[in-house]
């Protein structure tokens, strides 16, 4: 365990104990907070941070860049903060971030284990978190920021792979927690991503990889291949993973598979290769198999059509006709990276109870603009989508429209809502954080106090 101190750090929040006198932003140790509305608390960064926000609605910064690849978050009931890391930030890789005085900002910053990954989430008073091969857990202890450091494992046996390595987590209602495992190719060639290499039929990718696994919550030592069960199965690698308790049922968002063009091009030319597939949004149950490697959706012909690798044309339904469908889709390649269902009230009523995506950002669109690089609104009902999808955040990648990933300023991440009703989003490039609070007509008023 070891207290970070970041540089620049108290300079930022010198600024702004002095841009907020008159506030009722006062340290709780010497004063009673005046109000428990977010949008009394924290007045928001000038420009949010340097993202767009829908109307009404403003950011502060948790924390201005960990100087790590951030990755997902979770927020305890206490307000405590929780990031894993893609990259370790001075030997760790989970940050623990606690905001003492109540002002937005993080003030209190420990770190924690030596591994990186991006599952995070909190369960029956355990912190859990994923490495690219395991799912750990921490007893949380009362009253304090880091946890027990002796780890328990859960999940160990996972293929140590190159690509989709991730092991994103959520957990039901019922004591089971589920973990994507994804797959290590784009499309089950015998030679991955080369120009006429042959599909493997079965597609062997499928026997421990390619989908969602289920697992006893708070059992040690259970071993993938041996312990659990296969929940669903043809699905390329879903970052994006959460369990809805109002409807009780499990949400995922797929990566679609690359570069049809380049490998089919008598087949597919740029446009369309930019195009297709969509990325999914699915809801699963119990036994579903969404059809990878041999089937992608086309959202223009809305059917679920046969892969190029294993005989299709575009336009061939093949195996594919009686594969579930999305319940959204969305644009090509823009990468969702996470899924949080709204539980929370101090958003307007028209949030409750729908799902926020985090779309990192794509890189397979050339020579065409990526895309992604915002965070999305699904309204929800009876747990069905219900009505058109919004950007609700935008503007990280910067000012212009990038060709590249590394052209981008931030890539949205990971999502949490705090128990506040406040809505937390990390940043992969420099591991900026904001924390996005509803002020309504506050807005210009807040703002004119800075």
């Amino acid at each position: 365990m070891k207290k970070l101190t970041i540089q620049g750090f108290t300079f930022v929040l010198s600024i702004f104990f002095l841009t907020s006198c008159g506030s009722n932003q006062l340290p709780k140790e010497t004063s009673e907070v005046a109000s428990n509305n977010p949008a009394d608390l924290y007045k928001p960064a000038s420009d949010n941070g340097g993202i767009k926000l829908a109307e009404g609605f403003g950011a502060t910064l948790v924390a201005d860049s960990l100087g790590a690849r951030a990755r997902h978050i979770s927020i305890n009931d206490n307000g405590d903060i929780y990031v894993k890391l893609a990259t370790l930030l001075d030997g760790k890789g989970i940050v623990a971030m606690r905001d003492t005085n109540r002002d937005g900002k993080a003030d209190l910053i420990e770190s924690f284990a030596d591994y990186t990954g991006t599952g995070m989430a909190l369960y029956n008073g355990y912190l859990y978190a994923s490495s690219d091969t395991a799912v750990f857990r921490y007893k949380l202890k009362s009253g304090e920021l880091v946890p027990d450091l002796q780890a328990e494992t859960i999940v160990s046996g996972f293929i140590n792979q190159r690509s989709h390595e991730s092991k994103p987590i959520t957990f039901d209602g019922a004591g089971n927690i589920y973990v994507t495992v994804g797959a290590p190719s784009n499309a089950c060639q015998e030679e991955d991503r080369k120009v006429g290499s042959k599909a493997l039929d079965p597609c062997p990718e499928l026997n421990l990889q390619a989908g969602i696994w289920q697992f006893k919550a708070e059992q040690a030592g259970q071993v993938h291949g041996k312990d659990g069960k296969r929940y669903a199965s043809g699905i390329r690698n879903a970052v994006a993973l959460d369990w809805d308790k109002t409807s009780n049922s499990l949400y995922a968002l797929q990566h679609g598979r690359d570069m049809l063009n380049t490998l089919f091009p008598k087949n597919y030319n740029d446009t369309m290769s930019r195009d297709l597939p969509a990325e999914e949004f699915l809801q699963i149950s119990d036994g579903d198999d969404f059809g990878w490697p041999y089937c992608y959706f086309d959202p223009f012909q809305d059917k679920k059509v046969l892969a190029p690798e294993y005989g299709g044309d575009g336009k061939k339904l093949g195996r594919c006709e009686n594969i579930k469908k999305p319940i959204v889709a969305f644009p090509a390649h823009a990468a969702p990276n996470d899924v949080v269902f709204y539980n929370g009230t101090q958003f307007p009523e028209k949030y409750r109870n729908g799902a926020f995506i985090a779309f990192h950002g794509s890189w397979n669109r050339a020579p065409f603009d990526q895309e992604g690089y915002f965070v999305v609104f699904v309204p929800f009902k009876d747990g069905k989508p219900h009505g058109q999808w919004e950007v609700f955040a935008s503007g990280f990648e910067g000012a212009t429209k990038v060709k590249s990933p590394s052209d981008a300023v931030y890539r949205p991440t990971g999502l949490a809502v705090a128990p506040d009703g406040t809505l937390y989003v990390t940043d992969s490039r420099k591991g900026r954080i904001w924390k996005i609070v509803y002020y309504g007509d506050k807005l210009k008023s807040a703002t004119a106090m800075k």
